[in-house]
């Protein structure tokens, strides 16, 4: 094996493999990336969907329904400490169960907490910030609405497709 300067100044690795090889490495590679991609976000819309339910049946028959491990999965338990920035935003925007702009957003927490929102010198932004994360986490959606503003929504699984659909009934034990 022999290092080499490249053009752009870099080293590169001369071996007994043709470039034919490490071509079909880095597609194999690329297309495992893509599929576990469209996985996670697969996943994270299960997760929404699941979350949803939960906070739901906590909200039509109270929080003593869940343990302390479920009310700290759906960002419910109380911790003692102020919650974060980002748990309140995902949790406004999972319970809002429509589409909300940063303004939208940025009043739900004002009314909740406002001391969190005085901590940050441009809230709108803050709030942007952590909507636009969701969405690369794959728990949110950006869309525009009618008058042409951006708004997220929370990612749940479509109840339209009846491979996803929860089950219809709940059984009591």
């Amino acid at each position: 094996m022999e290092f080499t300067n490249a053009a752009s100044g870099s080293a590169a690795l001369q071996s007994g493999y043709s470039n034919g090889h490490v071509e079909q490495v880095v597609r194999q590679a690329h297309e495992e990336l893509r599929q576990l991609l469209v996985q996670r976000a697969e996943i994270m819309r299960r997760i929404g969907t699941i979350k949803q339910t939960i906070a739901g049946l906590a909200n039509l028959f109270g929080d003593g329904i869940l343990n302390d491990e479920l009310l700290e999965l759906i960002d419910r338990k109380s911790s003692g400490r102020q919650p974060g920035f980002t748990k309140t935003c995902r949790t406004i925007l999972m319970e809002a169960g429509r589409s909300l702009s940063a303004r939208d957003v940025c009043d739900l927490i004002h009314a909740k907490d406002p001391a969190m929102m005085a901590r940050h010198k441009d809230p709108i932004a803050s709030v942007t910030t952590v909507l636009n994360r969701l969405v690369d986490y794959g728990e949110a959606k950006a869309v525009t609405l009618a008058n042409g503003r951006r708004a997220w929504h929370w990612i749940s699984d479509s109840l339209s497709d009846p491979a996803k659909q929860m089950p219809q009934t709940i059984s009591t034990v």
